[in-house]
């Protein structure tokens, strides 16, 4: 999965700490954005059941997994794409396994997409070592030392 966010232009480092987690998501979602695989509705979407129903997109410590529901309107195509923070974003006060600094949003046009999405993704964050990698690189040349280093 690192070398398809690569070979497809789906990998960002932001050099702007976002000021709260609504604009980390506005920020994570840049990218499919200028490449119409989603809509602003489709991240306003997001943001607002965040709002709703608090912090379900960070799924484990660092990392958020910027989603809705696969019936969601807005998206145009089947992807995902990261985007590294400077700095943790905090999703709930007091709260430090809520903070988040690895975004991976997913979009999908149909529920078998959106739950291949998420397989895949589970799994390669499941490689030892990765996530922890991840966190400290800010840079694309760092970035394809982890495709070479973990070859997926």
């Amino acid at each position: 999965m690192l070398k398809y966010f690569l070979e497809n232009d789906l990998v960002r480092f932001s050099k702007k700490q976002p000021r709260d987690w609504q604009e980390a998501i506005q920020m994570s979602c840049e990218n499919m954005l200028e490449k119409e695989m989603i809509s602003q509705v489709y991240v306003d979407e997001i943001i607002e059941c965040v709002g709703k129903y608090g912090p379900y997109i960070v799924i484990i410590p660092g990392v958020a997994m910027p989603h809705s529901s696969e019936q969601s309107q807005g998206v145009f195509g089947t992807g995902i794409s990261f985007t590294k923070m400077p700095e943790d974003v905090v999703f709930e006060a007091g709260n430090p396994e809520k903070n988040a600094k690895l975004f991976f949003v997913l979009a999908a046009k149909n529920g078998d997409e959106h739950v291949q999405n998420i397989a895949n993704l589970s799994e390669m964050l499941m490689t030892d070592g990765l996530v922890e990698d991840l966190s400290v690189i800010h840079s694309f040349e760092e970035y394809q030392g982890l495709v070479e280093k973990y070859n997926i």
